[in-house]
């Protein structure tokens, strides 16, 4: 009997030979029942998939080997795949839908389906690959044709945004370097809900533009330069801000800070440097989504390194660094105890007034 013959043994008779035929045929018929049933199953529902999807598996199984070309299994991969890819089991349709691909190239449902998987798998090039393989197959199929102009557009959008984010990291990189070729140290942000997320800039020349903060710690005012270049010097802008013709400021009733009256301060021995790597993240943060920064950063080299120079420094609570003015701002921010909080903050007070007994004294402290 045929049934009982080697596998990969030729049949010898017409008998045996009438014997695979009748087999192949039941078979046959069996796949049908399968797939109609798994049809079926489909259109009762989401809540009879997993029945469908073990229809196809069935009827697949009567098929055989599978060689190419096989138009009968293609579709049974295809429909296993269709149903996969309701169920949300995006990965077994886009084997499937290979599967259906490699037994029968024409089979254009396969290569959609294929397409969606993909595309849900974000692998969008291996999508477009599928359309594109479609569509020679049927040039003038408007399904295809539409899905690849969708996932086209979405690589664009990937690639503009892959864009932004690499030229963003250049950027940071560029400004990281300029602050480590100064000896700078920047920590952890200070009165951000003064500052916002200003960050310095580069600009063409080389010159960093810092923003700064200028506290009045006598009643804790403020004022906000926000482009202040590494080169001028203080006495250029306090000269602006407390010329003849400014008014005064609104809370100073005894008009105690004058132009010729003010000192500028800086708190040292507050705080720990960044390492390199928390640097460069702390300037990414605002100028790109996080959540599309690649895990490793190239250039980085490890979490617990530190920018040149820079070493933790012992916190030394009312140790005030008196800033001169004709100094200019790079000269201020190189002081080898002081740790720029993110951005650049210098307190002013005036020797006018009585506070400033108090705050030289070390009486005061920040609130």
């Amino acid at each position: 009997m045929a049934l009982l013959m080697e596998p990969g043994s030729e049949p010898l008779t017409e008998g045996e030979k009438a014997d695979l035929d009748a087999i192949a045929a039941i078979k046959e018929s069996a796949a049908r029942e399968y797939r109609e049933e798994g049809n079926q199953f489909v259109k009762k529902g989401r809540k009879h998939y997993p029945d469908a999807v073990d229809c196809y598996t069935k009827a697949i199984a009567q098929m055989g080997a599978l060689s190419a070309p096989n138009p009968d299994a293609s579709v049974l991969f295809a429909n296993r795949a269709h149903v996969n890819l309701l169920l949300g089991n995006h990965r077994r349709a886009l084997d499937d839908a290979q599967q259906a691909v490699r037994l029968s190239p024409s089979n254009l449902k396969a290569h959609y389906r294929a397409a969606k998987a993909a595309l849900a798998l974000d692998q969008l090039p291996q999508a477009a690959s599928f359309c594109r393989r479609g569509l020679e197959q049927d040039p003038a199929n408007e399904e295809l044709k539409k899905f690849l102009a969708q996932v086209e557009a979405q690589q664009r959008e990937r690639d503009l945004k892959r864009a932004k984010v690499e030229q963003a990291i250049s950027a940071a990189k560029d400004l990281a370097a300029a602050i480590e070729k100064r000896g700078l140290r920047l920590g952890k942000a200070a009165y951000q809900e003064l500052t916002g997320v200003k960050k310095p800039k580069l600009d063409e020349q080389g010159v960093l533009h810092w923003p700064v903060l200028l506290l009045y710690p006598e009643v804790m005012s403020s004022d906000f330069i926000e482009d202040f270049p590494e080169t001028d010097m203080f006495s250029d802008h306090l000269d602006l801000m407390f010329s003849e013709s400014s008014p005064p400021l609104p809370w100073d009733e005894n008009h105690a800070y004058t132009r010729d009256a003010i000192e500028l301060y800086c708190q040292a021995g507050d705080g720990t440097p960044f390492s390199k790597s928390e640097l460069l993240k702390y300037l990414l943060e605002g100028t790109v989504d996080s959540g599309s920064l690649p895990e490793s950063l190239d250039g980085e080299d490890g979490e617990h390194d530190t920018v040149k120079g820079s070493t933790a420094i012992s916190p030394s609570q009312g140790k005030w660094i008196k800033v001169r003015e004709g100094k200019t701002l790079q000269e201020a921010l190189q002081h080898k105890d002081y740790i720029i909080p993110a951005v650049p903050v210098f307190f002013v007070v005036s020797r006018k007034s009585a506070f400033h007994s108090k705050f030289k004294a070390g009486n005061w402290s920040l609130p």
